[in-house]
């Protein structure tokens, strides 16, 4: 057990220097060719997460395990300086990535046998001349369409969106470094000479494993390829709107998706778009922001299409009007609306004053009402708007026990999330029978929980976890949660701050005595 809680160990925020040393000193031993087991690998990614772990131990890990050296350069734990490129490549490409690494280091990986370095080594930031000339015109289409997306080079993206391989020229439509001439030219074809190969024709009639027959068609003309092109061009904001306008009309659904994500159209295309037969296409005009108030008027109107008024409700632009018509034809559920967060508190409160309950709840999602609205929403009687308003900074003890005594069940799991609900409310909501576990996770996580109340949130499976993490437990409780038989509470208790120095000491005391396998010995 000792060594599976090693992980919850190396979390602790005052683990003394000298055994931060012996725990790297026990990932060392237990990794590298043979792969340590699964605790000692946990431990290794606990370790690689502290900002104290400092060069020294950093290097020693990078040193004992190429993986993970690769999590240490991600995470800045190793500098250029402690990485050779020749005996460590796989962290030596991390930092390159990463766009730490130094540039020279890249002609390496550049010239690799692997298909899969250069195509790592084609989205790094920061590559020499001759590094990138080797990468566009890399001998697999598929590390030169790589590079193709990533280049910021304007000239490169458009030498690339001329490649023989229609690969790349779709990688070159979805780059924004693309010259909009460029890019209007992979739309309509002029001006660029016919690819010659694509995936499907490269590899043959049958198509890969994780792509769908319909989606792998080349008769010549490379379907597949050209129409991934054009769907990535309608996608690129660099592409002119007039030329991505005309592709409102193509055959292809994921076409005029993408078309509808754009934020530059004119309002006659969104129209266009927004009674498009495809319902993906319609909910995505409406939640583009781009879209104004008539047509946000002809979309409310659309009451047989409850996936567009949902899309719709989260319209920054949405009137509030508008809103209790929508909300009173589709159900939209607890979350604060972009109109809702953006409106003025007096037009909320007319709002609330008139509206139905659906818009009541919603307008109860905001946190920062004045006090009187706040107050009439926590004493709704509707019990879904109370218990919107529920989780209200500001709302007294008495308010909140109120909305139990009339709400009941239905409000207890918001009111325990409340930041200002009292210690003996919350004993209160802990001892209820039956219990209400969503009120038991809230309490397990609240700062004024009490243990009587987390020793009841210990019980239930959803809340342990968090309940054996509350900084209310005392030691003698936390020091027998190292026995329990669910490691999640066994952790809990490992990495708790109350846990003595002395039952540290021990838990590390005795994964060195097991040594490398986990298994003490004799």
């Amino acid at each position: 057990m000792s060594r599976r809680l090693l992980p919850a160990v190396a979390a602790r925020a005052d683990l003394p220097s000298g055994l931060l040393d012996r725990l790297v000193a026990i990932a060392v031993a237990g990794t590298g060719p043979e792969d340590g087991s699964a605790a000692v690998r946990e431990l290794v990614w606990a370790l690689c997460e502290r900002s104290d772990l400092g060069p020294e131990r950093a290097r020693a890990l990078a040193a004992a395990d190429p993986d993970t050296a690769v999590v240490l350069a991600r995470s800045g734990l190793l500098s250029p300086a402690d990485v050779d490129p020749a005996a460590q490549p796989h962290a030596a490409l991390a930092l390159l990535e990463e766009g730490s690494g130094r540039p020279e280091w890249a002609r390496l990986p550049a010239a690799s046998p692997d298909r899969e370095v250069r195509w790592r080594l084609a989205s790094c930031p920061g590559l020499p001349p001759d590094v990138a000339e080797a990468l566009a015109a890399d001998p697999d289409p598929g590390v030169a369409a790589e590079f193709a997306l990533w280049t910021v080079d304007p000239a490169v993206a458009a030498r690339l969106a001329a490649h023989p391989d229609a690969e790349v020229r779709s990688a070159a439509a979805l780059n924004e470094a693309t010259p909009p001439e460029v890019l209007t030219a992979l739309i309509t074809g002029e001006g660029l000479p016919p690819a010659r190969t694509c995936p499907v024709c490269r590899r043959g009639e049958e198509p890969a494993p994780d792509e769908p027959p319909a989606r792998a068609r080349c008769s010549g003309a490379h379907e597949s390829a050209v129409h991934d092109t054009l769907e990535r061009a309608a996608r690129n904001p660099a592409t002119p709107a007039a030329v991505a306008a005309g592709l409102a009309g193509h055959p292809s659904v994921l076409v005029r998706w993408a078309l509808a994500e754009r934020a530059d159209l004119p309002q006659g295309v969104y129209t266009r778009l927004g009674a498009d037969p495809a319902p993906a296409v319609r909910r995505t005009v409406a939640e583009n922001p781009a879209i104004r108030e008539p047509l946000i008027h002809t979309l409310a109107a659309r009451r047989d299409d409850p996936d567009v008024l949902r899309a719709l409700a989260r319209h920054p632009r949405l009137p509030l009007g508008l809103l209790a018509e929508v909300a009173s034809a589709v159900r939209i559920g607890p979350v604060l609306l972009p109109s809702i967060a953006a409106a003025d508190p007096d037009d909320l409160t007319r709002a609330a004053a008139s509206a139905p309950a659906a818009v009541r709840m919603l307008i109860a999602e905001r946190h920062d009402l004045p006090a009187p609205l706040r107050d009439a929403l926590a004493g709704d009687a509707d019990a879904a708007v109370a218990k919107a308003a529920a989780p209200h900074p500001g709302l007294s003890g008495e308010q909140l026990r109120a909305m139990v005594a009339r709400h009941g069940v239905q409000v207890c799991a918001r009111v325990a999330a409340n930041p200002g609900a009292p210690a003996d409310l919350l004993e209160e909501l802990a001892r209820r029978d039956p219990p209400v576990r969503r009120a038991l996770r809230a309490i397990a996580v609240h700062p004024n929980a009490t243990l009587p109340a987390l020793l009841a949130c210990l019980e239930d499976v959803g809340a342990r976890k968090d309940a054996a993490a509350h900084p209310v437990l005392p030691a003698d409780v936390v020091a027998g949660l190292l026995e329990h038989p669910h490691p999640e509470m066994a952790c809990a208790a490992a990495a708790h701050p109350a846990l003595p120095a002395p039952a540290v000491e021990r838990l590390v005391a005795a994964a060195e005595r097991a040594g490398p396998t986990g298994r003490a010995p004799g």
